[in-house]
């Protein structure tokens, strides 16, 4: 997904998120043998996106792997929501519609000549017998009538006492105390704690996104494709609701996870955390609440609901370099270019995820340039798996990453994650005294499940080992040679992005 980036086709996310145990796999087409290495997601040639695009996917490298690259390709993928604004400006205003009363009558249907055109007096009717006693009737009821104007006029202006019928609310629209469980009660409380972002590189290029105040200490979370610009050497900047502006670093950036932190410089004392929800714990159908920067418009809050879970997204840059994998939580709240590293909340105001992606028609965007609008599929990195990245960065500058230890095929509906024959470079795609080599997968072998979760294609395998930490334990489900087999296995570690 990217934010104005489109890049490097990617591997289509699956149509649906990995379903429990005891629910049936979707049927694909088996793949072929032919695959693309797939482990530390290395620099990409960029091309153009083709179609509905979730942008960050591809025959890329499987963080399953233990190292190597590939190429992406394929279409379908997400596009990142942040980054500039469209170009150009809005189109001019128009010229107002004619009114119906400017159609060259005179202020009714079928009048002729033009709007405003003279009165003529209509011809006098002749006198009849009844003339006089009509003329009398007129004259008396003129006579009552001015005796009670005046009477009426008399009586209100003695009791006129400066009074007004119109009914005002006893408080205003500021002064209105909110209740905390609604959603302005939200957003008041979750402002103050967003930020917009700016990041330029040194040549000038960049765009706008989002983040949130993660610790008292000045730290920001984002998305890693918000700061890739700054990242040498670049300018970074980050504005409170307030108008307050701050410089600020990159602490560290998850290629992969698409996850970043940053830091204020000379932050200020009064500084407060959003507070961080439990994404395991979010059911479908549950309110969210997205507020960021979307398209520049600063302070921005939008509302919705998730729409689904699990849900396997690969996305990437416009220059095919980034490639990033999620679980991601899905949501129909309004999510544009420039939300990207906003916090997704609950009812309650608690940070369930970072608003990363979101899918585009790829037909164009507002404002005429090339960026797509909300179509309601917006995807966000659950927050539990964004914590445990934010505080590795924030404690090494890099990002950890779980591993199993073998090179699986990004292809587009495997009918699993099938572990390739050779891995990036030739090397081999099973990592001698790797996890999965311990646990005796062999390349061939496809992985239909990991723990409850039905996996389908390689993004997909790789999503979901990155829900997890090194040195959890999973149970592999696999086929070989049409026979399935379980196995339990422990996940390694990978630190870095190269």
């Amino acid at each position: 997904m990217s934010t104005e980036n489109e890049g490097t086709a990617v591997p289509p996310a699956p149509s649906a998120p990995p379903v429990p145990v005891d629910a049936p796999a979707a049927s694909a087409p088996q793949a072929s043998d032919a695959s693309a290495p797939t482990a530390p997601i290395p620099p990409n040639a960029s091309g153009d996106a083709q179609g509905p695009e979730l942008v960050h996917a591809g025959p890329a490298p499987a963080y399953a792997a233990a190292e190597g690259g590939a190429q992406q390709g394929a279409s379908g993928a997400p596009q990142y929501p942040g980054g500039p604004g469209p170009q150009g400006a809005w189109p001019p205003p128009q010229a107002p519609g004619t009114p119906l009363y400017a159609d060259g009558g005179t202020g009714g249907p079928g009048a002729g000549g033009a709007w405003g055109a003279g009165y003529q007096q209509p011809a006098p009717k002749p006198k009849n017998g009844r003339g006089g006693l009509v003329a009398a009737i007129l004259v008396a009821a003129l006579v009552a009538g001015g005796i009670g104007g005046g009477l009426g006029y008399t009586l209100a202006k003695n009791n006129d006492n400066g009074s007004s019928t119109t009914v005002s609310a006893s408080d205003s629209g500021g002064s209105v105390k909110r209740d905390a469980g609604t959603v302005a009660g939200v957003a008041q409380r979750a402002l103050p704690s967003t930020v917009t972002i700016e990041a330029e590189s040194t040549n000038g290029e960049g765009g706008t996104g989002t983040g949130f105040v993660f610790d008292t200490q000045g730290h920001i979370v984002t998305n890693n494709h918000v700061v890739a610009d700054a990242v040498d050497g670049g300018k970074l900047t980050a504005t409170f609701p307030n108008g307050k502006k701050y410089d600020a670093e990159v602490v560290g950036h998850a290629q992969g996870y698409d996850v970043a932190v940053i830091k204020l410089k000379s932050a200020p004392s009064d500084l407060r955390p959003l507070t961080l929800g439990n994404s395991d714990q979010v059911a479908v159908g549950d309110s969210t609440i997205a507020i960021g920067a979307p398209f520049g418009l600063s302070n921005t809050v939008t509302t919705g609901i998730i729409s689904a879970k699990n849900r396997p997204v690969a996305s990437s840059d416009a220059s095919g370099s980034s490639a990033s994998y999620m679980s991601a939580l899905q949501t129909d709240a309004s999510i544009n270019p420039g939300n990207s590293g906003g916090p997704l909340l609950d009812a309650q105001g608690n940070v369930i995820g970072i608003n990363s992606a979101i899918q585009s028609t790829g037909s164009g965007g507002l404002g005429g340039t090339s960026q797509s609008g909300s179509i309601g599929l917006g995807f966000a990195i659950p927050i539990n798996q964004a914590k445990y990245v934010a505080q590795q960065l924030i404690k090494t500058g890099k990002p950890v990453y779980a591993k199993i230890g073998a090179s699986v095929s990004l292809e587009d509906s495997s009918g699993g994650a099938k572990i390739t024959a050779e891995g990036a470079g030739g090397s081999d795609s099973v990592e001698a005294g790797g996890p999965a080599a311990k646990a005796g997968l062999k390349p061939g072998d496809v992985i239909t499940k990991l723990d409850d979760s039905v996996i389908d294609s390689g993004p997909t395998l790789i999503g979901e080992i990155w829900t997890h930490k090194p040195g959890d334990k999973v149970e592999i489900t696999y086929e070989r040679d049409g026979k399935t087999h379980t196995v339990d296995l422990t996940l390694g570690s990978r630190t870095g992005d190269s």
